[in-house]
């Protein structure tokens, strides 16, 4: 755990503000997310719950398919916020995110945001599923750490 980073606070007040829009009847498990493209804007995300479970949206992969539906193809970061001290992206998030290269993931507690964790995507996901043998973004994620 560690005090917000400065450069984070933006991202991690979009996801809170994300977070309150979430429709999570089932699971009571509200989490927003906030994505920052290398160009500098940011799209948010809240889970969408479904009866069907497996219809089921996170708001990671909300906040990525707005930003993609957009043309942005190139991330620096996302937050996610969520009311868990050791919260991270799921395997699905992990890999839709993967799809555009390496990012910066801050996870962060909506009980208390000073409580958050920092990791590259490529530490969360080391083995991505790729179609080609190239991982883009993975030596200037880590130079933003």
């Amino acid at each position: 755990m560690t005090t917000t980073p400065h450069r984070f606070r933006k991202l991690i007040t979009a996801a809170l503000a994300a977070r309150r829009n979430a429709h999570a009847p089932y699971s009571k498990f509200r989490v927003g997310a906030a994505l920052l493209t290398k160009g500098g804007k940011v799209y948010t995300g809240a889970n969408v719950e479904n009866a069907s479970y497996g219809l089921t949206i996170c708001a990671e992969r909300i906040a990525v398919g707005k930003a993609v539906s957009e043309g942005h193809r190139e991330f620096q970061a996302i937050a996610c916020v969520a009311p868990h001290a050791r919260l991270s992206p799921c395997g699905a998030c992990r890999q839709a995110l993967a799809e555009f290269g390496d990012c910066i993931v801050v996870c962060a507690d909506s009980r208390n945001i000073r409580r958050i964790r920092i990791h590259l995507l490529s530490e969360l996901l080391p083995e991505s599923f790729r179609l080609t043998s190239t991982r883009r973004g993975l030596s200037a994620a880590k130079k933003e750490l």
